[in-house]
């Protein structure tokens, strides 16, 4: 546990405790993005906090309307320098409220999506991952929604992480508890009006987040597969054991899992030995064996991290190259007369297991 505190502690620099004090300066050209938070965090009195890493007594709401700054840089995530920030630099909080109950929190929802023409009435559900505060979890969804410039509605589920290196067994533990409510979480999305529900989880809220998934679909509570959008499971914290026999539970799915996977995550390295020597999914290099499986491999080995001396978060950069990615598939697909060649090679990033079929988000 000792190394894995020194190896995770060489991360990237993190917000203060107070990184959510609200902001009323505005600034010409700031954005603002608005986030629908599910929970099963504690609340905190300290307006900078919001909600810290305890256990909750059950799911909890909240919305957070932030801004990101005209100089805003794609992946990067600019945190306040001094309380309050500035709207002009900084990303920045604007108003957070706290939502009481489930239909407040699909009332909010519904309230989003009336603002979007039909046909892209979507929602885009982030779990995070381990090591990971409520600020930064928020900041990331509104960075990743921002660069990839997307009409869905973001809506944050954030489980007790204490955002601590040495609390790997807690937040292990936190994350495993946080099924069920992730569980009625996506069942409240699919009670609003979204037209496609879009998922992606990060690190350890993979394991969160299978479960949930694996839970509705025995108890035939799934989300419709008309409705079901994208599901990305961004470097998985995953035994890749335990995920073939998830797949296997799964069957045949509407759409195949998305995954990310990087074969230099050092973050994943330390989980491995932590789990026995286990790999873990998202830094598994059989890519030919997961498509074999049913999944889309994303293979971010190649690309360098910005910011990010662990390579664990490069996933945040496909957020700015969304429209890229997306034009240059349907090019290889429409050159190739609806044929794609078994692994196709966009700048640094090798994606297998895509057909003709699959559809590309907007």
């Amino acid at each position: 546990m000792l190394a894995l505190a020194v190896v995770l502690g060489g991360c990237a620099s993190r917000p203060g405790p107070d990184a959510l004090v609200p902001s009323l300066t505005e600034a010409p050209g700031a954005t603002p993005r608005k986030v629908l938070v599910a929970t099963t965090r504690a609340r905190d009195m300290n307006p900078g906090v919001l909600f810290n890493g305890e256990r909750g007594t059950g799911l909890d709401f909240a919305t957070v309307t932030l801004t990101v700054p005209p100089t805003h840089k794609t992946g990067a995530i600019e945190w306040p320098r001094q309380q309050p920030g500035n709207p002009a630099t900084d990303m920045v909080v604007h108003e957070a409220l706290y939502r009481d109950t489930d239909a407040q929190f699909v009332q909010e929802l519904n309230a989003e999506l009336a603002k979007r023409p039909k046909g892209q009435k979507d929602v885009f559900v982030f779990v995070h991952g381990y090591n990971t505060q409520f600020a930064e979890a928020l900041y990331r969804l509104t960075q990743m929604a921002h660069d990839a410039d997307a009409t869905a509605v973001p809506v944050l589920f954030t489980w007790a992480s204490r955002g601590k290196t040495e609390d790997y067994v807690y937040d292990n533990n936190s994350a495993t508890a946080a099924r069920d409510d992730l569980e009625k979480t996506l069942s409240l999305v699919a009670q609003s009006n979204a037209e496609h529900i879009n998922i992606m989880a990060h690190s350890m809220g993979n394991w969160v987040t299978v479960e949930a998934l694996r839970q509705m679909k025995i108890d035939k509570t799934m989300i419709p597969p008309n409705r079901v959008g994208n599901i990305i499971l961004a470097a998985p914290d995953i035994d890749v054991d335990v995920f073939k026999s998830q797949l296997k539970r799964f069957g045949k799915l509407p759409k195949p899992f998305v995954v990310i996977v990087s074969h230099d995550d050092k973050a994943l390295r330390i989980s491995d030995l932590i789990a026995g020597g286990k790999q873990r999914l998202g830094s598994y290099k059989n890519d030919a064996e997961l498509v074999a499986l049913g999944a889309i491999v994303v293979d971010m080995t190649d690309v360098k991290s910005e910011g990010d001396g662990l390579n664990h978060g490069k996933f945040a950069q496909l957020a700015g190259l969304r429209g890229q990615l997306r034009q240059s598939m349907e090019q290889t697909v429409a050159q190739g007369n609806g044929e794609i060649p078994g692994t196709v090679e966009i700048g640094a990033i090798q994606i297998s297991g895509v057909t003709a079929a699959t559809q590309f988000p907007r």
